[in-house]
């Protein structure tokens, strides 16, 4: 149990007979009445977003997690596969509790959140940058450049993003997984 003082980023809480991590919260004390925390909370199983406001002092269901570190195999029917970086377990996490999937390629590490006491996997955390190959995209127009102009180009994974003209096939990015944002060109 942990009361709305111990409210933190990345606290894990049983609300509303769900899982869920606090994203963002704010203690506010008006000059009248009493202080309370205003939150937002993210499921750890359906992926919404709420906000919430606990009064101050409230009692509140903490939930155990771990995180481990773990490396992706590959993907089939059943799901994606990963195993265990220490124990060399392997196990299946099903696709929806992995966020922007697409960027995974074989034998990347990534950080997989598990309920401590029912050992299961909520969440698949990866890595905010990932550096991949471009497989296909169209010519870019030499000169083109007065405007910040963009097309489309298909990475190693599968995953498509959009990406500046002068972008050849072969060439390698580093993209952010969270935004699906081309950051740079990365020399060999």
């Amino acid at each position: 149990m942990v009361t709305t003082s111990d409210i933190r980023n990345g606290l894990c809480i049983n609300y509303n007979n769900d899982i869920y991590v606090v994203v963002e919260f704010q203690h506010v004390k008006p000059g009248k009445g009493n202080a309370f925390v205003r939150t937002k909370l993210k499921s750890m199983t359906s992926g919404k977003v709420v906000e919430n406001t606990f009064v101050a002092g409230h009692t509140l269901d903490d939930v155990r997690v771990e995180r481990r570190k773990m490396q992706y195999l590959y993907k089939d029917d059943s799901g994606f596969h990963f195993m265990n970086s220490e124990t060399f377990d392997q196990g299946v996490i099903d696709e929806k509790l992995i966020e922007n999937g697409e960027f995974l390629k074989d034998g990347m590490e990534v950080e997989v959140l598990y309920h401590a006491e029912k050992e299961i996997p909520l969440t698949v955390d990866l890595p905010p940058h990932v550096v991949m190959a471009v497989t296909f995209t169209e010519p870019g127009v030499r000169g083109n450049t007065a405007t910040n102009a963009q097309k489309m180009a298909t990475l190693e994974s599968g995953a498509q993003i959009k990406v500046p003209l002068f972008i050849e096939e072969g060439d390698l990015l580093k993209v952010d997984t969270r935004t699906k944002e081309y950051l740079e060109r990365v020399k060999q």
